[in-house]
């Protein structure tokens, strides 16, 4: 988890892709994230592809939790009946897809210069060297550049949660 002098960010969770959300350092780490002030939102249950999933795929996606950046109008219909948003960014820095830390702090580099007047940014904390080297920096930069760093709910005008509930106690049920 990211525990630097870094703005709230929005942590996507998936369900059960990197490993399960049920397991019990999972529980930790959406617990942590909330706790610290973060914006803890879901990132589709299984990372499944949605435009190739019927509706009652999707609905069952997004019953578990919401999706990930592929979407066409059957996906917005399903986001729409279940009075949910999908946010999408416009900026990926590369480390799903193999991108060096160094290569990820340079696509920041040039991002901060070209300087768009919104950003959206895609990370995944997964990895340390994202968490622990490209976010420090990534911060740091955006910040020399101008930029305010707001949640994700700020950006968008829109509450951060739908509802929130007291954490309940894993009694042995939940299973990915």
């Amino acid at each position: 988890m990211v525990t630097l002098f870094a703005p709230e960010l929005a942590f996507y969770i998936d369900g059960n892709n990197y490993d399960c959300i049920y397991d019990a350092d999972g529980i930790k780490r959406v617990k942590y994230a909330y706790d610290k002030g973060h914006q803890v939102a879901s990132h589709t249950w299984s990372h499944a592809h949605l435009p190739t999933l019927t509706w009652d795929q999707q609905h069952d996606e997004f019953w578990r939790v919401e999706p990930f950046g592929e979407y066409n109008d059957l996906v917005r219909q399903v986001a729409d009946a279940r009075g949910q948003t999908l946010v999408n960014w416009d900026f990926d820095s590369g480390d799903s897809v193999g991108k060096t830390a160094a290569q990820s702090m340079a696509l920041y580099d040039q991002i901060a210069q070209s300087h768009p007047s919104t950003l959206l940014a895609l990370n995944h904390e997964v990895y340390q060297q994202t968490a622990q080297v490209v976010l420090p920096h990534a911060i740091a930069k955006l910040q020399a550049a101008g930029y305010k760093l707001v949640t994700l709910a700020e950006c968008l005008n829109l509450p951060a949660y739908k509802f929130v509930g007291q954490p309940e106690v894993n009694n042995g049920t939940w299973t990915c």
